[in-house]
């Protein structure tokens, strides 16, 4: 920041004279410098601490520091006032020093001219408040021209984003207003990671691509090995990562995703596999034909044995879902495990979302109802158990299977409610009253200890419950 060396108060004769009175009342003596000196030299390690010797007292500490906030935030302006709150008498003795000015005792609030303390300080030192400060301590900070250097950058940022054909798309738009009000665009800014800015675009633009020519899914790594050279720059919690992951939110009107599974359904509704192999989907009994897949999956429902259906199956061998079933869908695989047990060959196609719906089972789900096919689904009679019954009906059309407020009622009065309700409530779209009847009785119901109901339907499957 440069040092502003105008004397504001008159002439340098006057500057001594007031030098004097202000040392007298501090009790220093100060030898105001001559025309021939030079000012000290802060780099010169032997005259550094000297000239500030006068003012190196616990009782300047406030008032320098309200003085370094101040010209840090205006940029060096010398005009403004700073005030020291609750003075103690040596602070209130120290200021009268500086102002040449009596302060009474008790004062609760004592303001001071930044021009009368650079005063002061230039009669001591010979040098001016700004140099004293950087003395003293790290060098001023030029807030306003950080904060100019900031809005230019982002702005810059913006307009480089914007050159992309994907600008006359809403969703992008969306995605760049998020990121400049939120803060995200200045701490890439401030941080010099602006490129990452750059990087997404490009990624939004190859998925973009691909998927107006109806290209066959990509992986992850090929994606970000294409785009930056790194197949993991990509990767889970990365900040390029991110950035293309909200993007792709706004892209498909989805919410931003917070777990791993959502992470992964994202990717792969935008065209891209993350894990292939990891991802994977219990099935029993789904009627399919064609291909490698379609003649395990038959194998398998000759038998009446749970198969696991990964999402590389899916992707690379494709599956061809027999027309117009009606699949029911449970959360818990020891529903599953007891129909295979109980029914084997004879019961009707259940696949398991084993908790949270993976990427490998919302691929299926899509297949069955393309094949005209529909999902029937049953879930835990917890929050969490509904937030996923609710997200497989909005997405598949899927509908209720024994879960409405009756259904609960029954299972509560037959004991099968052990343990409390946690997290937030949920709405129950498909019942209002199930959300209302669930807080009222405080206590989840977890789908195993409703099996026999689940396996009761499953052995006489009329095509509605």
């Amino acid at each position: 920041m440069p040092e502003q060396d105008a004397d504001p108060r008159g002439t340098p004769a006057d500057s001594r004279n007031a030098a004097a009175r202000n040392a007298a009342t501090r009790g220093h003596v100060v030898t105001a410098p001559t025309a021939q000196t030079n000012p000290p030299d802060p780099t010169t390690p032997a005259d550094r601490g000297h000239d500030e010797a006068p003012f190196a007292g616990p009782e300047y500490r406030r008032l320098f520091d309200a003085a370094r906030r101040s010209l840090e935030q205006t940029g060096g302006d010398l005009s403004r006032m700073v005030t020291v709150k609750t003075p103690d008498d040596l602070e209130r003795r120290a200021i009268i020093g500086i102002t040449g000015q009596y302060r009474p005792e008790g004062v609760g609030v004592l303001a001071v001219s930044l021009a009368d303390v650079d005063l002061a300080i230039r009669d001591a030192t010979g040098y001016g408040l700004i140099r004293f400060l950087e003395r003293i301590g790290p060098p001023l900070k030029d807030r306003p021209a950080e904060r100019q250097r900031m809005a230019d950058g982002r702005e810059v940022a913006i307009r480089s984003a914007e050159k992309s054909f994907l600008s006359n798309r809403g969703w992008y738009q969306a995605w760049l207003a998020e990121l400049a009000a939120d803060g995200t665009l200045t701490r890439l800014v401030s941080s010099d990671d602006i490129g990452q800015l750059r990087q997404a675009a490009r990624v939004l633009e190859w998925v973009e691509q691909r998927i107006e020519l109806k290209a066959a899914p990509a992986q992850l790594a090929e994606l970000s090995a294409t785009i930056t050279g790194d197949t993991k720059a990509l990767g889970h919690g990365t900040p390029l990562g991110l950035l293309v992951l909200r993007a792709l939110a706004f892209r498909l009107g989805a919410e931003r995703p917070k777990t791993t599974e959502e992470r992964r359904d994202l990717w792969d509704r935008n065209g891209i596999i993350v894990d292939d192999l990891a991802s994977r989907v219990l099935v029993l009994n789904l009627a399919a034909a064609g291909g490698p897949l379609g003649e395990w999956l038959s194998s398998a429902k000759a038998h009446g044995m749970p198969f696991y259906v990964t999402l590389h199956q899916l992707v690379t061998l494709g599956i061809g879902v027999a027309e117009g079933q009606l699949v029911h869908a449970c959360e818990n695989p020891a529903v599953l495990r007891r129909a295979a047990a109980e029914l084997g060959a004879a019961a009707p196609p259940l696949v398991c979302t084993e908790g949270q719906p993976s990427t490998a089972f919302h691929r299926l789900a899509k297949a069955i109802t393309t094949a005209k096919g529909e999902l029937s689904y049953h879930g835990d009679f917890d929050w969490p158990g509904i937030t996923i019954a609710t997200g497989i009906m909005a997405r598949h059309g899927a509908r209720p299977w024994r879960l409405s407020a009756a259904d609960y009622e029954a299972a509560i009065k037959q004991g099968a409610g052990s343990v409390a309700l946690a997290g937030t409530w949920q709405p129950t779209p498909w019942d209002a009253a199930l959300g209302e009847t669930m807080a009222a009785h405080g206590q989840a119901v977890y789908e195993e200890s409703v099996a026999g109901r689940l396996i009761s339907d499953l052995s006489g499957v009329t095509g509605t419950h």
